[in-house]
């Protein structure tokens, strides 16, 4: 794929946006790209607040930590005791039915899981750090089909979101020793007579530095600097006499060097600069790579900044180039994006079911905690097919439908009456989210639920079209506030709202 032309040259692109051109229409890009949604309220706050005080918001010094789930809590309290009972199973039929008894448990920890982040996650006090996080694990990819374990998973997010903001370096060394990326790429099977090349080669080409800036030899050598970590229930160890301590020779540079030598050798490099950009952009900004140019001017910035990962953030979310009008509403939404943006967007609670939140995930094609492959999710126009983007309507449908109690099982009759009495009772779209629009005529009325849903503003055919079926027929305020509910289910299912 070749790179774009951005109106704005290299010289120009990252110097912060002049102040006069922060307005509503800036504030909504930015709420939208680097979190969910836009709402009227946060849209207003970010205006007033200015964008350097909302950048200081959204991307704090220390990002709010993701708790820990229970089932995942007490999944990791039983392990020691299930591993023991597992090893003493008297034959191999007990031992089968202990191995189902784990994967269930196991299972339903993982969607507790999904549940829980989402949940977190559309808090708008959390939001962008939780995308953030989300975006660094597309780097640091790690997938529940491999690590089977969602403690671990878990564990690897709460890694990540503790040196989200920090020093990149410091975070890339972090995560060489997080459990589910010693189990994910085999570090664990990484002897000091039989060096396992995984981690090393993705260590190069897909974290820090991007295929054709490594040989084969780089990472033969790398990958016995990498020998001897483990990881043991969920612990990561260091055992001494599988590390080969011998001399390697790396990037030209021969010494006994550690996993972590490697690292701050990788850093090093011409390639390390621009590389976290080049994601970055693909993850937030558009499909299309920027040129070159461009993303050595940010790369040269953040390597002053002694690779500071919020720096780089605000230097990024706070540049002209990221305020200019080919980003802007131009960016396919991934389901988790989506379905997001909805639930803040329609002021919902996350439901806690499976069947109504993680399926339609899964359908549209992004299963939480589990990406397609090591390189992450593809993202961009993968998103959208015939099929998915069915889905991605019948999600809207489902979010203005109550929920169908009496289809529910117990535990998920459980899980809701759990929600309710922690306070979260909105999971559909109701006539009070629009109570305010009912009230005006409708020609605001239109103006209400485009500019709150919608990323650029609608086309004059458009809005006539929605202007005139809340116009016709104005009946009683039940009457009027079924067409707002019906207009407004059109609207998020346009291809219009599929973008940001």
């Amino acid at each position: 794929m070749g790179s774009m032309n951005p109106s704005l040259p290299a010289a120009e692109a990252w110097q912060p946006l002049p102040a006069a051109a922060w307005d509503a229409a800036a504030a909504r890009h930015l709420l939208r790209r680097a979190g969910w949604s836009a709402t009227p309220a946060e849209a207003a706050r970010a205006v007033a607040d200015g964008l350097p005080a909302t950048l200081d918001r959204l991307f704090p010094a220390q990002l709010e930590p993701f708790p820990e789930p229970r089932l995942l809590a007490h999944l990791r309290a039983d392990a020691p005791e299930l591993a023991r009972r597992l090893g003493a199973a008297a034959d191999e039929p007990a031992k089968r039915q202990l191995q189902r008894e784990l994967r269930e448990r196991a299972q339903l920890a993982l969607q507790d899981l999904s549940l829980r982040w989402l949940q977190y996650a559309a808090q708008p006090a959390t939001a962008a750090g939780a995308k953030w996080t989300l975006f660094l694990s597309d780097v640091y990819v790690v997938g529940s089909d491999k690590v089977k374990n969602p403690a671990l998973l878990w564990s690897h997010f709460d890694l990540l979101a503790r040196h989200a903001l920090g020093p990149a370096p410091v975070l890339t060394k972090a995560v060489s020793r997080s459990p589910a990326m010693v189990a994910y790429l085999d570090l664990n099977e990484s002897r000091r007579d039989a060096p396992n090349e995984n981690f090393a080669r993705e260590l190069f080409e897909l974290f820090l530095l991007g295929e054709g800036h490594y040989t084969e030899a780089d990472i033969k050598e790398s990958a016995r600097a990498f020998t001897g970590y483990r990881q043991q229930l969920g612990v990561f160890r260091f055992a001494p006499r599988q590390h080969d301590p011998s001399l390697k020779t790396i990037f030209g540079r021969t010494g006994p060097f550690s996993g972590d030598d490697v690292i701050d050798l990788a850093y090093q490099q011409p390639a390390a600069a621009a590389f976290l950009p080049h994601e970055l952009v693909k993850f937030y900004l558009a499909d299309t790579p920027l040129p070159a140019s461009h993303l050595d001017a940010l790369g040269a910035e953040w390597r002053a900044a002694g690779f500071d990962l919020r720096t780089l953030a605000h230097r990024f979310f706070g540049s002209r180039l990221f305020f200019a009008p080919e980003f802007r509403g131009t960016f396919i939404k991934s389901p988790v994006q989506l379905y997001l943006g909805l639930v803040q967007d329609l002021q919902l609670d996350v439901a806690p079911l499976p069947r109504q939140v993680l399926v339609p995930l899964r359908q549209m094609g992004q299963m939480l905690f589990n990406p397609p492959n090591v390189r992450g999710w593809v993202g961009g126009r993968s998103w959208i097919n015939a099929a998915t983007f069915a889905v991605r309507r019948q999600l809207v449908e489902a979010l203005f439908a109550p929920i169908r109690e009496d289809a529910l099982n117990a535990d998920e009759e459980l899980d809701l009456i759990a929600a309710r009495a922690a306070g979260a009772t909105a999971f559909s779209a109701g006539p009070e989210q629009f109570a305010a629009l009912v009230k005006l005529p409708p020609a605001d009325a239109t103006d209400g639920l485009l500019g709150s849903f919608l990323a650029l503003p609608a086309a004059p055919q458009f809005r006539d079209t929605v202007r005139q079926f809340l116009a016709n027929e104005p009946g009683d305020e039940s009457h009027r506030l079924r067409r707002l509910q019906r207009a407004a289910v059109i609207l998020l299912q346009s291809p219009e709202y599929q973008l940001c």
